[in-house]
């Protein structure tokens, strides 16, 4: 999901077209995940300009909280819930499968982009736990077999997508 330099500068100018609708660096870094997926770097740096921050200070509070994207996600978003119920449950067992499976740690993208692995605080489905997302969907009662399923299924799937375009 790249966005060249021009479009991430008009949406930023519309963004704060709006009189004082947002003056707070969370809450306009927030908006501009949710539109381009991830923090391009010009869109910290505009932001912190129009807000009279240092690009420092705004690196500062992107890298501070860990629900912020510096880099593009994957064609599949995997997000291992690791809330109270989830840890309870070996949440973190599951993060380490996906971890092994995927060869990224968390935070990072696959090479070939089609993966990336994020862990989230509680996403409210604690009776399904331990709970991983793909794509914002629930996946409940998670397990590695689970783990190894679906990355089966994305995988004949790719496969079957590459044999139509051949």
């Amino acid at each position: 999901m790249t966005e060249d330099r021009q479009e991430v500068l008009d949406w930023i100018e519309g963004l704060f077209s709006v009189p004082d609708q947002h003056r707070i660096l969370i809450g306009v870094l927030l908006a501009m995940q949710e539109r381009f997926g991830y923090l391009p770097k010009v869109s910290i740096e505009e932001a912190a300009r129009r807000m009279g921050l240092s690009p420092a200070n705004a690196y500062g509070v992107v890298t501070f909280y860990n629900h912020f994207r510096l880099v593009p996600p994957g064609r599949h978003a995997v997000k291992v819930c690791m809330g109270t119920a989830c840890h309870i449950k070996q949440a973190s067992k599951i993060l380490e499968h996906w971890e092994r499976n995927l060869d990224i740690r968390t935070g990072e993208v696959t090479g070939d982009r089609e993966y990336s692995l994020d862990r989230v605080a509680c996403v409210g489905c604690c009776t399904l736990a331990p709970v991983t997302l793909v794509n914002d969907a629930v996946i409940g009662e998670m397990s590695p077999t689970k783990v190894d399923g679906l990355l089966l299924q994305h995988r004949i799937a790719r496969e079957g997508r590459a044999g139509e375009t051949s």
